[in-house]
């Protein structure tokens, strides 16, 4: 049946892409913000960011540290009053899927279709983003590469607890050891986690195809991650309405679709 995606190049481009990920032996999936738009979050960056209504120095580690009083509540509207409304989209939905759903592969010393896999099509899913939609829609092989917001770490003892809303009643939220709590994710001026940045590179170094979604490939250094497996050979399918930096250095195949749109149109053709 002809996918009428408005052009015989898109079907074209968008089958390749399909019979890819039928033959991964080892899929990885990479995701960035355009993936929760659709979701009602919006970009941090661009027409319509974030940046644009509020003061980026919020989320710089320096500012946090020296008046959280004063950040809090700008980090309380924004990723709890506002991103705790959003709820995952058909693409979220449709990962986490692919993440549980098992397939026939030819089995060790059998004929083909002989097992099904039950550990899904997708082995790995790597965020950049702290929105908690991935693990809400029901993916739990997740590297959060730049953390979360579903968690808060105390500054002085590390204990970390669940972001309840009883707990930013009183901002800054404080822990029983007396030290204020910070959102568990990635501010500006601190470092990656050691563990998602290795476990970036594994699963990077593993994979045979690499589904990057929604990601312009302009923050640093997640956008090294399609890089990594790029160069340990695997092939790389982009799915972005739009080009992106990745588009004309690591993308071997280029989907033009909005995520949900494409990830519908993917489990479809795995009968999933």
């Amino acid at each position: 049946m002809p996918l009428q995606l408005g052009s015989s190049r898109v079907e074209d481009t968008f089958r390749e892409a399909v019979s890819l990920i039928r033959s991964a032996k080892h899929l990885t999936a990479f995701t960035g913000a355009g993936i929760s738009v659709e979701s009602g979050i919006p970009p941090f960056r661009g027409p319509g960011g974030l940046w644009g209504k509020y003061d980026p120095r919020t989320l710089e580690l320096d500012y946090f540290l020296t008046d959280p009083g004063r950040a809090w509540p700008v980090i309380k509207e924004i990723f709890y009053d506002n991103f705790g409304k959003a709820k995952p989209n058909a693409a979220h939905l449709a990962l986490a899927r692919l993440e549980s759903e098992g397939w026939p592969r030819e089995a060790v010393g059998g004929p083909s279709g002989a097992a099904l896999d039950a550990r899904g099509y997708l082995r790995t899913l790597i965020t950049q983003n702290i929105d908690n939609l991935h693990y809400l829609a029901g993916s739990r092989n997740i590297v959060e590469f730049h953390g979360n917001s579903r968690l808060l770490i105390c500054l002085a003892c590390g204990q970390r607890v669940e972001a309840s809303p009883s707990l930013l009643e009183n901002l800054p939220p404080r822990c029983p050891c007396g030290g204020v709590y910070k959102p568990d994710f990635i501010f500006f001026g601190e470092e990656i986690p050691k563990s998602a940045h290795e476990k970036s590179q594994d699963a990077a170094r593993l994979t045979d195809v690499m589904i990057v979604v929604g990601s312009t490939g302009e923050v640093y250094p997640a956008a090294l991650v399609p890089h990594w497996a790029a160069d340990a050979g695997a092939k790389i399918i982009e799915i972005n309405p739009e080009a992106s930096e990745f588009t004309s250095s690591v993308s071997d195949i280029h989907v033009p679709l909005k995520a949900a749109e494409a990830f519908g149109l993917i489990e479809k053709e795995l009968h999933i």
